[in-house]
């Protein structure tokens, strides 16, 4: 089961409990038939989507190895067949009530539907940009997941826009800002699917294009741009945490998100750029004090997705800043010196504030 959801449904539970609604052994029934609807669920979903792998690359190889016997109105005929007994199948199946399976029914007609663009292109000699196929490629794959409303074509469908903006961007080392349409129109069908795994997708895949940002824009030095889009991104998600608490399953995943972006932004700045010793001491004592921060935020939310972020970036920036200063053992000395203090203050702070928190008293 997905976490924010398995939170969501457990408050509700024990919020039903509390008001009497609901008794402990039907609370008990409840969990145990939804986390194994969910194993049933994970184990299904897996299989089925590796099997559709499998087929594809079956269908594959066959037309690989019988390419040169096979007349060319037969390759074409095979390829459409194996796309439409894709979709025929996936029908008669979502018939018989098997969701999942028709969904891997329909990954595998949108991956032929690829290798259909790919070897028709092979077979009458079109020349063009590759990328121009991915193109028509996530494009038929996103109809195919809306209308057929199947969500791992869906992931596909994302996965393939990034592959899309990647090629762009190989060629030409700029900002490939059409991405961001096709980002939102994917997204836009994981929305309206309310299908909050794709959602992480979308999210990952976002957050890869804006730290992007920072090697393509201003000549490859606008990292102080990317850090400053993930503090905002961060000021988001608590403002939404704080004043739409229907929207925190949203919010807590988007300050994952958010952190990770932040500190590619500040890292890049301090280790790919050319600071001053005085510059890089700053820089790592803002980022130094904005994760401890946002790993205090975390611990209070009790967001573990965050908080790992923010022990690992926390561990990375230190060990980064080691093996930068260590021709200076002064210097070293020195700057885990000013870390230690920051870190000792903050910890004065949160000890202080728990214990007027445990008093009944308010902070100031």
């Amino acid at each position: 089961m997905w976490s924010p959801y398995k939170k969501w449904l457990l408050r509700d539970l024990d919020r039903w409990r509390a008001n009497g609604w609901l008794s402990e052994e039907g609370r008990a029934a409840i969990v145990a038939d939804v986390q194994n609807s969910a194993s049933a669920f994970s184990l299904a979903s897996a299989l089925g989507i590796l099997a559709s792998v499998l087929f594809g690359f079956a269908a594959i190889s066959f037309v690989a190895a019988h390419w040169e016997d096979m007349p060319r109105l037969a390759r074409l005929l095979f390829l459409l067949a194996c796309v439409w007994a894709g979709y025929g199948v996936a029908g008669w199946l979502e018939m018989r009530g098997q969701t999942l399976l028709a969904d891997a029914a329909v990954l595998f007609s949108s991956g032929m539907f690829g290798a259909s663009i790919m070897l028709i292109s092979q077979m009458y000699n079109i020349s063009g940009d590759p990328a121009d196929g991915i193109l028509l490629w996530w494009m038929g794959t996103l109809l195919a997941g809306a209308v057929l409303r199947s969500n791992p074509t869906l992931a596909l469908a994302m996965v393939l826009v990034g592959t899309w903006s990647f090629l762009h961007v190989s060629e030409s080392n700029t900002v490939h800002w059409p991405f961001l349409i096709g980002w939102a129109l994917v997204t836009a069908a994981f929305v309206w699917q309310r299908w909050w795994p794709g959602l992480h997708l979308s999210a990952l895949t976002l957050s890869l294009f804006v730290v992007s940002l920072g090697y393509l824009l201003g000549k490859g030095h606008a990292h102080g741009l990317v850090a400053v889009l993930g503090v905002l991104a961060a000021i988001g998600s608590v403002a939404i945490e704080k004043t739409r608490f229907d929207l925190d399953h949203l919010a807590t995943p988007l300050f994952v998100y958010a952190i990770a972006v932040t500190f590619a932004g500040l890292f890049a700045l301090q280790f790919f750029e050319s600071p001053s010793v005085a510059q890089l001491l700053l820089l790592a004592v803002v980022t130094l004090s904005l994760l401890l921060v946002a790993i205090a935020y975390a611990l209070s939310k009790g967001n573990r997705g965050a908080l790992w972020i923010g022990y690992m970036a926390f561990s990375t920036e230190i060990l980064a800043i080691y093996g930068q200063t260590i021709g200076s053992i002064l210097g070293t000395s020195l700057f885990f010196l000013i870390a230690a203090v920051i870190v000792a203050a903050l910890a004065y702070l949160a000890l202080r504030l728990a214990r007027r928190s445990t008093n009944g008293e308010q902070p100031a």
